[in-house]
């Protein structure tokens, strides 16, 4: 099993920034691929980022300059650095693990945390 929790979440004036945090703690050995997703009220879930074990971050779109993901492996922590915030980044940001990446539309997540409510406001 893997645990994830994320914290770092709050509410920002547009423009501002905000970093999130996922530690990541259990079968550790087991995770190839880890990501933030994003979900804002009456919107479905949505990728922010995905990050391969081994390979380059993908980001979406719509954060691409803005929001950067780091990892720090030796305390099994990962990291959303979040600039210039938008009213519409609002939304509850989650990490999640997985065994296999198999791109950014089909890997499939085992793990997921409790989330992080981001708040921008104009």
């Amino acid at each position: 099993q893997v645990q994830l929790v994320e914290s770092g979440g709050g509410l920002v004036q547009a423009g501002g920034s905000l970093r999130l945090s996922c530690a990541a703690s259990g079968s550790i050995f087991r995770i190839n691929v880890m990501a933030w997703y994003r979900q804002a009220p009456g919107k479905q879930r949505e990728l922010v980022a995905l990050v391969p074990r081994s390979g380059y971050v993908i980001y979406a779109d719509s954060v691409k300059g803005r929001f950067t993901t780091s990892s720090d492996n030796d305390r099994n922590m990962m990291y959303l650095q979040m600039n210039n915030l938008k009213p519409e980044d609002t939304a509850v940001y989650y990490c999640a693990a997985g065994k296999q990446c198999l791109g950014p539309r089909t890997t499939r997540y085992d793990y997921w945390g409790q989330g992080a409510q981001v708040t921008v406001s104009s």
